[in-house]
């Protein structure tokens, strides 16, 4: 009879029962530490959100090392070992990473939580939600950048790479430096926006000529929600190497404009009555500005400008269409006579001065509804 091969028991107890058991104990730690994060999630505490930060990646971590662990106890050879040590050591680092990012990310929601920007005086608040979320991604790419050299030195043949580039730290270094210049660029752009803070979240800004507000600020570049819903995308280092405009960096308070011409004989007094009457029953008016001025003047009419205030720039934008669009109406109402039009005086020449020619070229006499307030005939162009 052929001979049957014998499967050792033995050996595969010596495989299996730690290993196992190492598995097993695994499983049941990551069972008990994630339904642990889920009851805990539903409380809103300090403790709370530290434990429910620490415990999903020990979730992890801890069946990693009781394999780890199971792993030394097992009659296996050194070099097999070493490779699995080594994935162990890799996935133990991405945890640790893990971690750390989790950290930084509760400390940065517990400074927002603190400093909401749901408020009508919310400069104070946007200064720090703008710097916690600015260093807070300097501090996770930081970190994570951290991991992923101390993974790779875990390989002898990268450490050996890395002691060849120290040997040529000058043509390296160079070479990095020229192939990083863009990372480092928006990085330092990132911390000088965190700390000097030519803009933060929420300000009203015109960048290459549209108008928008900050909606987010990253680690390489920054979200202008324009106003009609487009999403203009800058880098970090634009908003340090070019000028712009930012209207709300110290307060949020606004001049609107509105320009008007209008003909000269428009009575200002009465447009500056209706102006303030129209400023009191706007409740975009904050009660600081209302002023009707001649800027201008023309060969036909003259510029009347219209300047009111309001709390912030949408409000002052709204409110300035509505007055432009009230006063107009109000002046079609009650002085029709200030809208601007284009009048010409025709007179008789001295048909003895040799004006015969163009005394007849000119009607005998113009129409009556053709005569302005003074009695003067007038012809609209």
């Amino acid at each position: 009879m052929p001979d049957i091969a014998i499967f050792d028991w033995s050996a595969a107890r010596a495989y299996l029962m730690p290993i196992g058991g190492a598995l097993l104990l695994g499983l049941l730690v990551n069972l008990v530490l994630r339904r642990l994060a889920r009851r805990i999630a539903r409380r809103d505490s300090t403790r709370a959100r530290i434990a429910q930060v620490v415990i999903l990646p020990l979730a992890f971590a801890l069946p990693l090392l009781f394999l780890g662990a199971a792993l030394h106890a097992v009659p296996m050879p050194a070099a097999r070992l070493e490779a699995w040590m080594q994935g162990l050591r890799l996935a133990l680092f991405g945890c640790f990473t893990w971690l750390l990012v989790r950290i930084v990310g509760a400390i940065e929601a517990s400074i927002l939580r603190r400093n909401p920007i749901e408020v009508s005086d919310n400069l104070h608040a946007r200064r720090i939600q703008t710097q916690t979320r600015v260093l807070s991604r300097v501090a996770m790419g930081a970190i994570i950048l951290l991991g992923v050299a101390l993974a790779l030195m875990t390989f002898p043949a990268v450490r050996q790479v890395g002691a060849t580039l120290l040997a040529s730290a000058g043509v390296a270094g160079l070479v990095a430096g020229i192939a990083a210049r863009p990372v480092f660029g928006n990085l330092i752009a990132g911390l000088q926006i965190a700390l000097a803070q030519p803009i933060r979240l929420d300000d009203v800004v015109i960048v290459e000529g549209e108008w928008g507000r900050i909606e987010e600020i990253t680690s390489t570049y920054v979200v202008v929600r324009i106003w009609d819903e487009r999403r203009m995308v800058v880098p970090l280092a634009w908003f340090i190497e070019n000028p712009f405009q930012n209207w709300t960096r110290r307060s949020a308070q606004m001049l609107g404009t509105a320009f008007l011409w209008l003909d000269y004989r428009t009575p200002m007094e009465e447009v500056r009555v209706e102006l303030e009457r129209i400023c009191r029953d706007d409740p975009r008016w904050d009660g600081r500005v209302c002023i009707a001025q001649v800027t201008e003047t023309g060969e036909h009419v003259m510029q009347v400008r219209l300047l009111v205030s309001a709390r912030d720039s949408g409000a002052a934008f709204d409110l300035r269409c509505a007055v432009r669009e009230r006063m107009i109406g109000f002046l079609a109402r009650r002085h029709p006579y200030a809208l601007p039009r284009l009048r010409a005086e025709i007179g008789r020449e001295d048909p003895g001065a040799g004006g015969r020619a163009a005394a007849d070229a000119v009607p005998d006499s113009p129409r009556a509804e053709d005569a302005d307030d003074d009695g003067a005939p007038a012809v609209a162009v």
